[in-house]
């Protein structure tokens, strides 16, 4: 049974991404003073004192142009409510009502959804007289909460109670990891089309989109099926290179965009095809396979690409000099506005975390172990050969192997690289991350000098 849901929704600035947080028990969303910061719509599995259900943190709800980018983010803040069980009105209790708050007001009155007023940042005295104005609203007692510093979530639990329990939900099995969802996030430079691909994997305007570069902030997570196969879709922040980051903001934004790469399985990396490849995208791409994440790139908008042919090839020439650690990495093409490539993608995007989540028998890997060294037998330094003597996988996501032998200090770099290329080639692992170590025994010698020294 899904869990119910809760929208908190507010004016700029009020606290609501704070009380997110403190829902989820994790600094999920983007805090800063100015308004304004938040713009998608966030979820998290929130848990208060034992009561159970989803929350949805939404952007600060501004009187704006319908087409503007304050207007969109009002869309989507009146979206979560409508699709909610009940919402959290915040108001600030130390500014007292505004305005806007009063228009909030009107606009709750007249849906559906059960509201439950907060006046928040209620700790000390100074915010009295703001808690008595939000009776003004006509949405009942408020509720007095500090959501910062934790004061009054036993009274918004009482008030919650009888919007969201609904018995106790069975709590999931646990599965094994190629049984979850699939998580992948997408990655790439700003207005590159991030959010419109998401959207249209979706079939709604989940994400705001527009012309303005950077308008996603946060790493939004967010649960879909493919051909009846989970999928947990990572929307994050456009990442710039860093010597143009000059704001605290898109700091925390490119941040929150490093983290999420950490709970990827597979990444997608997209490109603009009216740009082609940039130096910031190779940037993006090492940082990926760096952190052992399986990687695809795909070249968007290529409804609108000219000279389409030459613009593949010259991307894949370029990929192929500028990602030598990991060759032959999908290389793929899709049209975020009308939805053509988004199955390949997600094809290719299965695939390849079946080989990042493979393990080889250990028979199967010393019998190629040992076919590779004869094929190809190590280098002698000053006459005297290194020794390979064995190779064990010692994890998974990604594979990662240790080779044991002698002298492996003077191995070179080249043979390095042949036993993992040979790898992928022959074990079918493909172009997914691996992780090669060389381990020699200690010299016993050595071991009786040190004694001594002691």
């Amino acid at each position: 049974m899904p869990l119910p849901t809760v929208a908190i929704v507010g004016r700029p600035n009020v606290g609501k991404s704070t009380l997110f947080n403190r829902l989820v028990g994790k600094r999920l969303a983007l805090v800063d003073d100015r308004p304004g910061v938040t713009r998608d719509r966030r979820e998290g599995e929130a848990r208060l004192l034992g009561l159970d259900f989803r929350v949805i943190d939404t952007a600060g709800f501004e009187d704006e142009d319908p087409h503007s980018l304050p207007g969109r983010m009002r869309a989507q803040t009146e979206a979560a409510v409508r699709d909610a069980d009940a919402a959290l009105f915040l108001v600030d209790a130390r500014e007292g009502l505004t305005p806007l708050d009063e228009e909030i007001g009107r606009w709750l009155r007249a849906e559906s959804t059960p509201v439950i007023l907060v006046a928040n940042k209620a700790e000390g005295r100074a915010a009295e007289s703001g808690i008595f104005e939000a009776f003004r609203l006509g949405l009942g007692d408020p509720i007095a909460l500090s959501a910062e510093h934790g004061e009054g979530v036993a009274d918004l639990f009482e008030a919650l109670r009888p919007h969201v329990e609904r018995g106790t939900v069975p709590e999931k099995e646990e599965s094994a990891p190629d049984d979850g969802p699939l998580k992948l996030a997408i990655v790439g430079r700003p207005n590159a089309g991030k959010s419109t691909l998401v959207n249209t994997m979706l079939g709604q305007e989940r994400m705001i989109t527009g012309p303005e570069a950077g308008i996603t902030r946060d790493s939004i997570s967010l649960d879909w099926e493919w051909e009846g196969r989970a999928v947990r879709l990572v929307d994050t922040a456009g990442l710039r290179k860093r010597a143009k980051i000059d704001d605290k903001l898109e700091h925390l934004s490119a941040a929150d965009t490093k983290r999420a790469l950490d709970y990827a399985e597979v990444v997608v990396l997209l490109l603009d095809a009216t740009r082609g490849l940039e130096s910031q995208d190779l940037r993006i791409a090492s940082q990926v396979i760096e952190e052992g994440r399986a990687l695809i790139i795909a070249v968007n908008k290529w409804d609108v690409a000219e000279h389409a042919s030459s613009l593949f090839n010259g991307i894949k020439e370029a990929l192929s000099e500028g990602l030598a650690q990991l060759r032959d990495v999908p290389l793929l093409t899709v049209s975020a506005k009308t939805g053509k490539g988004i199955d390949t993608i997600l094809k290719v995007a299965f695939e390849l975390r079946d080989a990042w989540s493979s393990r080889v028998s250990t028979g199967e890997l010393n019998r190629w172990f040992e076919a590779a060294i004869e094929a190809n037998p190590p280098p002698a330094p000053k006459g005297k050969r290194i020794k390979l003597r064995y190779i064990t996988q010692v994890k998974t996501r990604p594979p990662s192997f240790v080779v044991f032998g002698n002298r492996l200090e003077e191995l070179p770099e080249s043979y390095r690289r042949y036993l993992l290329n040979a790898m992928r080639r022959d074990l079918g692992l493909g172009p997914v991350p691996l992780r090669l170590d060389f381990r020699g025994r200690s010299n016993p010698f050595d071991r009786a000098r040190d004694q001594g020294r002691r």
